[in-house]
């Protein structure tokens, strides 16, 4: 065994110390707490947030928003820290109140049946999916969104879906409410006007994704098309609204359930979307949290965005990205092919020009017949590879391409 002079034990034993935070020289070791690093922005990581007023504490927040009938809780659906602070949320608001129902904006009335069946315990997860249409009308990664299934099961909430088909809200959105045979509108009522505020909001949105009028010269607030899409965007604001608020009264007695619904940020900030036509229903004390990412410029934290926000990580985590390819649409068959519904922003289909109403008739030489044609051919595409899609717009043939980038984003 080496021996080892006083000094150098002495020696090495500061150096100890100096790494481990102990004040040398004092009559007991004392530790020094790490400094809690100084917030860069204006919600930092795992504080919440009362815009307008500052920081305030989770016991505050759960305290004030158990009290609500209705809370809504916003996302970015791709953002996997989103949905952990939906799941997190979700269990502190249970302890509250523990009667509890979930709505989900990812579903459509039509599938009500395989919720039920998955609170049962009657589904697997696969069967859960494929009974829920899960990759056609949703196509987001689903193990995003299972730890909040999965949380519902588990404590036997049910689990009620908020949305309508697309191709309801197109028809409203292309000519008008009244336009849509009663028995087609899946038991909509008509959406309360927006607020001023909520189409100056909405303006610059569709400014810059309406390619039509980009060649046209200015548009103004006024311009038809912009008035239908916002009665298309007020009708999916009503269509969860009225299944939330009939939650609220669908129970007896005097524990009413505490109704949350889980949705897109944008159906929730400021109140503009659902928490209005939930007013105009009646639900008078809604409650509105939302994730924020920790790097969003603070003039957007202003007064009424929410009732209290969360700091996030912004990026969108490796481990939940979805492990196949997505084009972005959503899509129904009819006119014989594909008929795009909606073109998800900044996506793959986006890029490549597809539109709305564009009818996609053939993919890589295969012609596009049923539903499952075009998941199958985009999840085959490696990343890297361009997809040829042949569609008809405006009664014209054309070919786009499709360009999947060498990784996934």
């Amino acid at each position: 065994m080496r021996n080892f002079s006083v000094d150098r034990v002495r020696d090495v034993a500061v150096v100890i110390l100096l790494m481990v935070g102990v004040s040398w020289g004092s009559a007991s070791a004392t530790i020094l707490p790490a400094k809690k690093p100084v917030p860069k922005n204006c919600v930092s990581l795992g504080s919440w947030v009362t815009p307008g007023a500052g920081e305030t504490t989770q016991r505050d927040v759960i305290a004030r928003a158990a009290k609500a009938s209705v809370v809504l809780l916003g996302e970015t659906h791709i953002n996997a820290d989103h949905h952990r602070w939906q799941l997190q949320t979700l269990a502190a608001l249970h302890v509250m109140r523990p009667n509890m129902v979930i709505g989900f904006e990812m579903f459509p009335r039509r599938v009500q049946s395989a919720l039920d069946k998955w609170v049962a315990g009657e589904l697997t997860e696969k069967e859960f999916l494929r009974a829920s249409d899960w990759d056609h009308v949703w196509n987001t990664d689903a193990n995003l969104y299972l730890p909040l299934f999965h949380f519902a099961r588990m404590n036997r909430i049910p689990m009620r879906a908020l949305n309508i088909e697309t191709s309801l809200r197109r028809q409203v959105a292309e000519k008008g409410f009244y336009s849509v045979p009663v028995e087609e509108r899946e038991g909509l009522t008509y959406p309360a006007e927006p607020s001023q505020a909520y189409v100056d909001y909405l303006f610059p949105i569709y400014k810059q994704h309406d390619r039509k009028h980009k060649s046209e010269g200015e548009m103004t607030a006024e311009d038809p098309d912009f008035r239908r899409f916002i009665a298309g965007q007020q009708l999916w604001d009503r269509a969860m609204a009225q299944i939330l608020q009939q939650a609220t009264v669908e129970f007896d007695g005097p524990d009413k359930p505490l109704v949350v619904g889980v949705m897109g940020t944008g159906h929730v900030l400021h109140g503009f979307g659902v928490a209005h036509q939930l007013q105009h229903l009646g639900v008078k004390n809604v409650a509105a949290l939302l994730p924020w990412d920790n790097d969003k410029s603070c003039k957007s934290l202003v007064t009424g965005v929410a009732d209290a926000v969360f700091g996030v990580l912004p990026h969108v985590s490796e481990s939940s990205r979805p492990q196949f390819q997505r084009l972005g649409i959503r899509y129904e068959m009819g006119r014989g092919g594909a008929v795009v519904l909606q073109v998800e922003k900044d996506s793959i289909a986006d890029d490549a020009k597809l539109m709305d109403s564009d009818v996609i008739i053939e993919m890589a030489g295969t012609p596009v017949k049923v539903m499952d044609d075009v998941t199958a051919i985009v999840r085959r595409q490696a990343p890297g590879t361009w997809l040829p899609i042949k569609i008809i717009r405006d009664s014209a043939e054309m070919l786009i391409i499709a360009k999947f980038p060498a990784q996934r984003t």
